[in-house]
C-alpha cells in the first residue's frame, strides 16, 4: 500500500473496490506481524474504514485511536466510544495539544496540517509501540482529492495509509457500504472539527471551541440537526453566524424559536447572533480561498489536499 495521496481507477464496482480495501489492509500487516491503527473520528468515513478493518484483520488485531481535544465536541466522542465498543475494538484516546501549536491558533489555510501532525506526530510517540501497531490509516476519501485538503499532506510525509482513498471510494458510495454493514453513521451529517467553525485568519482559542461546542448542541436541541455555528470576531464581541438547510431557515426564525436560540447563544457569551439566509453548505468557509491568491508551495498551499472543512 502506498501512504496517502495514491489515486486509484474510479470506474471499477463497488464490490470491486470494497475487496481493495480488504486486500490493501490486510497487506498493510505483512506476515501477520502488529496491529493496524486507525485514526478514528466517529464519522462516517473512519467509521467505514475501522469495520472493514475488523472484516479484513479481525478486531483483536485492529486499534482505533480518537484525538481527545478541544476541538472534539464531547458527542463526537462518545459516538467514538459507542461505535468501537459496537465493533469489539480496543479504542485509544489520544490527548492532542494542537492549541499548543502556533501554526494552528494561527488559522490560516494550513491550520488542518497542523491538527493532523500533532495528531499523527502524538500517536507515534505515545502509541505506535504501546500497542505494537505496524501501520497507521485514516478515512481519506477520493473525493478529498482536488479539494482543500492540508490535513493529507501531513498523513502522506509520514506514511499514514489511506485504503480508502486508494480505492477510489467516494462519500456516496461509502455511506452505501456503511449501511450495507449496518453502521449507524450510513447517515450521519458530516461533523468535521469545531475549529473549522472558525473563519480563516482569526485564531483559535479554547473558548471559541467551548462556545461553539454549546450553541451547536443548544440548537440541536430545538431538533435541528444539520447546522453550523460559525464564530466571527474575538472573544470580547463574537458574532454566531448560524447555518441551517435552507428549507429550515424559516423555522429556526419562527416565533419561540427565535427568542430561544437568541437567548441561549447570549447565555455562552455571544454579543451578536445572526442567521444566514443563504442556508447551510459543508466547507462553506473554504470557499473564500478561491478569492485569495494562491500560497507559494508548502503545507499552505491551495494545491494541497487533507482534512475535511465544515
Amino acid at each position: 500500500m502506498t501512504p496517502a495521496g495514491g489515486t486509484a481507477t474510479l470506474t471499477r464496482s463497488l464490490d470491486e473496490k470494497r475487496r481493495d480495501v480488504l486486500q490493501a489492509l490486510r497487506a498493510a500487516l505483512p506476515g501477520g506481524a502488529g496491529r493496524l491503527g486507525v485514526a478514528f473520528s466517529g464519522g462516517v468515513d473512519s467509521t467505514l474504514l475501522l469495520a472493514l478493518a475488523c472484516e479484513a484483520l479481525g478486531a483483536d488485531r485492529v486499534v482505533a485511536v480518537t484525538a481527545r481535544s478541544d476541538s472534539l465536541a464531547g458527542a463526537e466522542l462518545e459516538a467514538c466510544r459507542r461505535i468501537a465498543a459496537h465493533l469489539g475494538v480496543r479504542l485509544v484516546l489520544l490527548v492532542t495539544r494542537e492549541l499548543e501549536r502556533e501554526g494552528y491558533r494561527r488559522n490560516g489555510p494550513d491550520r488542518c496540517y497542523h491538527c493532523k501532525a500533532e495528531l499523527f506526530e502524538r500517536l507515534e510517540g505515545e502509541v505506535l509501540a504501546r500497542e505494537d501497531l505496524a501501520a497507521v490509516a485514516y478515512g481519506a476519501t477520493a473525493e478529498d482529492v482536488g479539494d482543500h485538503r492540508p490535513g493529507m499532506a501531513a498523513a502522506r510525509e509520514r506514511g499514514v495509509l489511506a485504503p480508502l482513498l486508494e480505492a477510489g471510494l467516494t462519500k456516496a458510495e461509502i455511506r452505501r457500504l456503511s449501511g450495507e454493514l449496518g453502521l449507524e453513521t450510513q447517515d450521519k451529517p458530516a461533523q468535521p472539527c469545531l475549529a473549522s467553525r472558525i473563519p480563516y485568519g482569526q485564531p483559535v482559542t479554547a473558548e471559541k471551541l467551548r462556545r461553539i461546542e454549546a450553541a451547536e448542541a443548544l440548537i440541536r436541541g430545538l431538533g435541528f440537526i444539520e447546522l453550523r455555528v460559525r464564530h466571527h470576531g474575538d472573544d470580547e464581541e463574537p458574532t454566531a453566524r448560524l447555518e441551517v438547510p435552507l428549507e429550515q431557515v424559516a423555522a429556526l426564525a419562527a416565533p419561540g424559536t427565535r427568542e430561544a436560540v437568541v437567548r441561549g447563544l447570549r447565555s455562552l457569551g455571544f454579543r451578536y447572533v445572526v442567521l444566514d439566509l443563504e442556508g447551510f453548505r459543508s466547507g462553506r468557509l473554504n470557499e473564500a480561498l478561491r478569492r485569495l491568491p494562491s500560497a507559494a508551495g508548502g503545507a499552505g498551499s491551495l494545491d494541497e489536499v487533507g482534512e475535511g472543512e465544515g
